[in-house]
Parts: C-alpha cells; structure tokens; sequence
C-alpha cells in the first residue's frame, strides 16, 4: 500500500502529502515511459507535483492535494489488479474522483470477459452500472449515443452467459431499416439484402469468439443473428437476447420483441433515441416503451450520454455539438408556431 503523509502548511491555505510507492512497483508503469502519464495528472491538478525515487510529493490546497493523493492510490490499485495504464485510463480515472463517488480502480478493473488476448472492461462509472444491471435484470435498456459501448457490452456479457453456461444460446436481432432504399431493389438473395444492417452485430462478435467457431455455432443455432422481423410468434427459453438500434423499431413491434421472452432467458436492448430512422415521423418505439414499463420490477433503463463515449475523443464532442444545435433549433421552432397560432374571434 501506498503512504501518505501531511506535513506543515507551506504557504496560505496550501499542504504537503506525500505518497510512497512500493518498491516492486514499476514508476514507468505507473507514471509513462517518458512521463506521459504523469503530465497529464500535473494538468488536472492544480497542485505541485515533484517525484523522487518512489515518492510523490504533492503541495496545493487541501482539495488539490487530497485528490492528487487518492488518485495515486487508485492507480495503484489498477497496476496491482493487472490493468494498464494508458492516458485514457488515467482521464477517465480523474474525472471519476472529480464528479462521482465511485472508486476508478473498482470500475476501471472488473473484467466481464477475457477473449483472443485482450480483457472487456467498463471504462465508466454509467458503463459498468450499465454492465450491473444485466446481471440484477431480466430486461435491461441501454440507452445513449454511438460509441458509449451499449451493444458491445452487452455482446459480451451474453458470450461470458454462453461460456458460463447460464443459457444456452445468444439471438442477436435488429430491425432493418429501410434507410432511403427499398430492400426489395437490392440485389442478391435475401441474405444478402438484409445482411449490411446485420453487419455491426458480426464485426462485434468476431471481437468476442474465435471467428473460425462462428460457422459452426451458427448453424449448430448456439448463435442467431437475424432481423426482427424473424422473432415473431416466437417464444426464447434459455437465451441472452439483444435488440440493437431499437430507436428504429415502432410501437409494436417493441411489444412484439419483449413478448417473446421465455423462461431462463435475459433480454438487453439497446438504442439511440436521437438516431431515428423511421419514415414518416412514425413514433419509435424505444421512446414509448420507456413510458410504458418504467419503474416495473426486474426491468431497468440505463442511459449513458457523451461523458460515456470509448470511441476517439472527438465522437463526444461531436455528440455534444449536436446536442447544442438540436436544442437551439428546437428553440427557434418554437416562437414561430406561436406567432403563426390563430387567436379565438372576439380577442
């Protein structure tokens, strides 16, 4: 464990702790192989940050230096659970301390699978209670932005269900969405025509098992993937089903899909309800169906949002300008249709 130690003020308001690393651990690991990682705690912090040997001087306000501290001690904590250190690791660790209660070395280290050399694991606080709540669940919502990990993290809970032997198969669905072309235009069989929506559920399960398996787990039918339209008049025992971009199912084909739940089995759905597809203004059936079955016992809604976002740093961004622009549109739409409103005669 690491040591801490307050000493005299040394200015205003300002303190001096100290943190002692263990001497089997490796300051490179800890802090970057030309300091990357420690420039990038220095710039969050605003406090002194001086190190010598194995210790770790901070000097800065009380606040500055208590977070400067735990945050040490959670990095330590990682490296001693086996977790690498990277930038973002050590940012999202920071931001942690700066806004939650949840230790980073808790989040950052619960491993859900471990496939083809590389571990999944949640990279935030609304991720892995995302991640906690499909083991406490029957039917869990993962709702929010691209890249806020919703499919990939329930992809992988459902092949650690598989291997554990929890169920018995994984179905993958999602609904194909005729986005500006008519499937019935497309060449090829109908496999082929309903193949690109089904695409990104492929590309994240050769993530997960040995590709070469696929084949044979698919047509053993250990593995579905199919459109939605193929759950109909079923009834799914022992399974760990996924419903991917459900923004783009309607009313009832959400009531549809959540009635085909059978005994053993684990339902996740996930979706952005700012990416909807539907042709027409027709409703979409993610955004009813959370004031339908909001607050029913063993069914639970998580929402993440740009704060969640595992892609390149710039997707959260992106995220947020969007969110802007579509708030001050909405805003400008607004005086317009009041403005143009007919007044009653006699007013």
């Amino acid at each position: 464990m690491s040591e801490v130690n307050d000493t005299r003020p040394k200015g205003p308001a300002h303190t001096q702790a100290k943190v002692v690393i263990p001497d089997d651990y490796s300051m490179v690991s800890l802090l970057g192989s030309r300091d990357e990682l420690l420039r990038v705690i220095e710039g969050a912090f605003r406090a002194d940050i001086h190190v010598r040997g194995n210790e770790i001087t901070v000097t800065g306000s009380p606040e500055e230096s208590g977070a400067v501290v735990r945050l040490f001690e959670e990095l330590v904590e990682l490296v001693r659970g086996g977790t690498p250190l990277t930038v973002d690791a050590v940012e999202r660790s920071i931001a942690m301390l700066r806004m939650t209660s949840e230790r980073p070395a808790e989040v950052l280290s619960l491993d859900i699978l471990s496939s083809r050399g590389r571990t999944i694991r949640p990279k935030t606080v609304n991720q892995k209670r995302y991640v906690d709540a499909i083991d406490k669940h029957t039917i869990v919502f993962g709702i929010g932005p691209a890249g806020t990990g919703k499919t990939y993290l329930a992809m992988a809970k459902a092949v650690k269900a598989l291997q554990n032997k929890d169920v018995n198969r994984i179905i993958l669905t999602r609904p194909a969405v005729e986005a500006g072309e008519r499937l019935g235009f497309l060449p090829g069989t109908l496999y082929e025509k309903i193949d690109p929506y089904l695409r990104p559920l492929y590309d994240a399960l050769h993530d997960m098992v040995d590709p070469e398996s696929i084949p044979r787990l698919m047509a053993a039918g250990t593995i579905e993937v199919a459109p939605l339209a193929y759950m109909r008049g079923r009834t799914l025992n022992d399974a760990f089903i996924i419903l991917d971009e459900a923004q783009n199912t309607s009313p009832e084909q959400m009531k549809m899909f959540l009635t085909r739940l059978g005994f053993g089995s684990k339902i996740v759905v996930t979706g952005d309800v700012t990416q909807i597809d539907l042709p027409g203004g027709q409703q979409s059936g993610l955004k009813v169906v959370q004031e339908i079955l909001e607050g029913i016992q063993d069914i639970h809604f998580s929402r993440l949002s740009s704060a969640d976002v595992v892609r390149h740093r710039l997707v959260s961004d992106i995220v947020d300008a969007y969110g802007r622009y579509d708030a001050s549109q909405q805003r400008q739409s607004e005086p317009r249709a009041i403005k143009g409103a007919k007044r009653p005669r006699g007013q």
